[in-house]
């Protein structure tokens, strides 16, 4: 009987040719993942170094933008940087007494610096139901901030009556319309009423772009929620604002107008500008939604909002305002309805 002998080279030709192809199919195998894990890596990389630029960009920015305005009109020479935010309850009656004593701060709360000539006309627009409590702390903390930055300003509190849902975008689109008719403002500030700067180098004029002034909030760990996020405290000049046509009047509740505002700003050309570092950093004044409810409709609205944009906003809008004026600010009171605001098909 013979045995079949095959001669080491053989062996190793074939342990070497099985290596190989293991080896073949092993990297076929894996190698997506590896592909993906390195481009991953690139692309964290690539966020990471983006971001850090962002930063650097946005501090040169800022500081670009302070020295400017400081030789036009000293707008942030007066200011301190990080505010000692006071959540404290005052009465109205109290916050009035405390800006009396100011003699150029004209009824209805405009003022403008007497030793300079303001960079900005600003109107603060702020919408209002049911939160007597929340308005005398905001004022308290805007008005000495708006102050130091040299800025002119007036307040409008444009307050819902009846009893639909709160429609925030709606009324920012009448305290536009009625703001115009006192003076010819040049930035206007759409400001929630809850929302306390917490530094008052945040400036609050308005740029070449659409500014988003409440970057950071506390109820979020002074994080941006998404980066499409464009609530709380927003700038626009009455141009840009013209050429989105304004805000959305269908949405009936909290929650969605400021996506849609968003979705409008980047349809027209524009793009959202943020302050840099924590100039951007806001508390929130603790509340629910009193009575309001969550707006579910706001999804199926904002699938749309392209084809939405010229039909609802300012141009289809009607309303009937009754109008106070008080020491520190105008008072706008409107009962809105959606027969108001139709809007044709699309």
């Amino acid at each position: 009987m013979r045995v079949l002998r095959i001669p080491n080279r053989s062996v190793f030709a074939l342990l070497f040719l099985f290596s190989l192809s293991s080896s073949f199919l092993y990297f076929i195998y894996v190698a997506p993942g590896l592909v993906n894990t390195y481009l991953f890596m690139m692309q964290a990389q690539g966020i990471m170094i983006r971001e850090s630029v962002k930063t650097m960009g946005s501090q040169m920015y800022e500081q670009v933008v302070r020295g400017t305005y400081a030789k036009m009109n000293g707008s942030l020479n007066g200011t301190e940087g990080p505010i000692d935010v006071n959540m404290t309850e005052i009465s109205l009656e109290e916050i009035q007494e405390l800006f009396a004593k100011d003699p150029y701060i004209q009824i209805g709360g405009h003022w403008k610096p007497r030793d300079c000539m303001p960079r900005w006309k600003v109107a603060i627009l702020i919408p209002f139901r049911n939160r007597h409590e929340h308005l005398p702390i905001l004022l308290r903390h805007l008005i000495p901030m708006l102050q130091h930055q040299r800025l002119q300003f007036a307040f409008y509190v444009i307050e819902q009556a009846g009893f639909h849902p709160f429609n925030r975008a709606m009324l920012f689109n009448v305290g536009f319309l009625e703001a115009l008719k006192d003076m010819d403002w040049d930035c206007i500030i759409f400001h929630d009423v809850d929302h306390i700067p917490e530094n008052d180098r945040n400036y609050y004029g308005c740029g070449q772009m659409p500014r988003h002034f409440a970057a950071k909030l506390d109820k979020y760990m002074y994080l941006l929620p998404y980066n499409e996020f464009f609530g709380g405290v927003s700038g626009l000049t009455v141009e840009q604002f013209r050429k989105i046509n304004g805000f959305p009047n269908a949405f009936w509740g909290w929650g969605g107008e400021d996506d849609d505002l968003w979705n409008r700003v980047q349809f027209a050309g524009f793009t959202v500008t943020r302050p840099g570092g924590d100039l951007g950093k806001y508390k929130s004044v603790p509340h629910h939604h009193r009575g309001e409810v969550q707006f579910l409709g706001r999804y199926a609205l904002l699938r749309h909002s392209k084809e939405r944009q010229q039909l609802d906003g300012l141009q289809n809008l009607k309303y009937f305002p009754n109008i106070t004026v008080e020491v520190l600010y105008k008072n706008i009171t409107v009962n809105l309805t959606p027969e108001l605001a139709p809007v044709g098909d699309y």
